[in-house]
């Protein structure tokens, strides 16, 4: 499936006219890199969709008509965008925990560790009663069954996967009960106001759009990244006692502000409270039902502040056993028979891998394309909205696709090209080398008003 037929798929998903398809084409060469998922057509279409919205919702503002392109190669480089940061000249840190990883458990079934995080590393290392060493963790794995360690962790909440194959995949609870979700959800959960969009007057197609981000790590921060870079004003919201990884938050941060709240205290929440009730959207990666206890649930948000758009983005869908079990990208690879084929295609025992985050940035440029779809309709008849969208549900819509051959018109990117797509910028953390935007707009360009923040940069409220 070429990248034009996905776009026009994932057009009409949303209820976009065909004509408008017209905009927009794709350039540079079709080569993606080796595996076989669709992974290039993905991330080019995917890049493409929201930027066409983008294009749309400069149209809804009196904007004229405009031209897009998409240069396939750059998009996989902005899939990889972390692979190709540098500060002051240099690469960044490793974010890698020397744990993480691929384990054999002692009935040759494989599980994949995530532990990243310190908190996480510490769990699992205290179960394992282990040192901090891969072989170490190894030879204690060796004591377990998979998914019995699998279990054991989980209900620790710890972050770890079994690895399973497709088709155990599709028989499992979960996959069943996310295997009727569409690919994003947009749905009216309350009244509220229609919201006109104002004339642009030399403004950008997102201006004036308020959004709270509340994310960590890749595919909800790609996605308010790429609010940020059609205009949005976006105040990612974090935690001084929640940990990070800084080489996500130098490439992910780009056109945001940095603020830092303790949700924990009833200032915090309060402060988070009054921000809420002047954001057009209010955007969480937790798991389902984990800031509903605190009172930020869809509903009780909505029904506080109408014309509100609620967007949520979760592993493993926001129904099913596993709708509250912690997940990254490649443990959702891990457990949904991804990382067992891409194993099996270059003939190795032991799990394979995407060539990048697939999962995480597919599913972040679908989010900001869901949510400029909800604010359009907010603009047409008012209402409260609600996005879902889920890293699982990404992944069955890749495996979906017909496969091809490992290195079929595949091509690894070159330092030439990787050098073509880079863009620099001074920020709190030094000078900061990084993939710039793929869409090139012929009215809007996309761009980054705002260097990437240190956190708790700048104060908790509104421009």
């Amino acid at each position: 499936m070429s990248a034009a037929a996905l776009l026009a798929s994932l057009w009409e998903m949303g209820g976009g006219k065909p004509e408008a398809l017209q905009q927009l084409s794709f350039s540079g060469e079709s080569a993606q890199l080796p595996s076989t998922f669709q992974v290039g057509d993905v991330a080019s279409a995917s890049i493409a969709v929201q930027a066409l919205m983008a294009a749309q919702l400069w149209q809804d503002r009196d904007g004229a008509e405009q031209k897009i392109t998409v240069d396939r190669r750059h998009a996989l480089a902005m899939f990889k965008s972390d692979r190709y940061l540098s500060v002051n000249g240099k690469p960044a840190d490793d974010p890698w925990s020397k744990i993480a990883g691929y384990y054999q458990a002692g009935d040759g079934r494989w599980i994949q560790l995530h532990t990243n995080f310190p908190h996480h590393r510490d769990g699992v290392l205290a179960i394992l009663q282990c040192a901090d060493e891969r072989t170490e963790v190894a030879k204690a794995i060796v004591g377990w069954k998979a998914a019995e360690l699998e279990q054991v962790l989980a209900d620790a909440d710890m972050c770890t996967s079994m690895i399973r194959t497709e088709q155990e995949w599709k028989a499992h609870p979960q996959a069943q009960a996310i295997a009727d979700l569409p690919l994003f959800e947009i749905r009216r959960i309350g009244d509220g106001p229609v919201v006109p969009w104002t004339q642009v007057n030399g403004q950008r197609p997102l201006s004036g759009v308020r959004v709270l981000d509340l994310s960590r790590v890749i595919a909800a921060p790609v996605g308010a990244r790429t609010l940020a870079q059609h205009g949005a004003d976006v105040l990612a919201v974090s935690a001084e006692h929640l940990p990070n990884i800084m080489p996500l938050v130098m490439d992910t941060g780009r056109g945001k502000r940095s603020a830092q709240l303790d949700l924990r205290d009833a200032g915090g929440r309060q402060q988070l409270h009054e921000l809420i009730g002047d954001a057009d959207v209010f955007m969480q990666a937790y798991r389902p039902g984990s800031l509903s206890q605190l009172g930020y649930s869809a509903e009780e948000l909505c029904a506080l502040h109408p014309g509100l758009i609620h967007v949520s983005l979760s592993a493993y869908g926001h129904v099913g056993p596993w709708a509250k079990r912690r997940g990254f990208d490649s443990l959702v690879q891990s457990a949904s028979g991804i990382a067992d084929a891409e194993g099996q295609a270059v003939c190795s025992a032991a799990p394979g891998k995407l060539p990048f985050q697939a999962l995480d940035h597919a599913t972040g440029y679908l989010l900001a394309y869901a949510t400029m779809l909800a604010l359009q309709k907010r603009a047409i008849e008012g209402g409260s909205w609600q996005v879902r969208v889920s890293l699982a549900q990404t992944g069955r819509w890749l495996q979906a696709m017909p496969r091809r051959g490992l290195h079929e018109d595949a091509a690894e990117l070159r330092a030439e090209e990787i050098a073509g797509f880079l863009q620099t910028s001074n920020s709190g953390f030094g000078q900061i080398q990084t993939i710039a935007p793929v869409e090139k707009m012929s009215l809007t360009p996309a761009r980054f008003e705002l260097p990437a923040p240190v956190l708790g940069q700048h104060a908790a409220v509104w421009m």
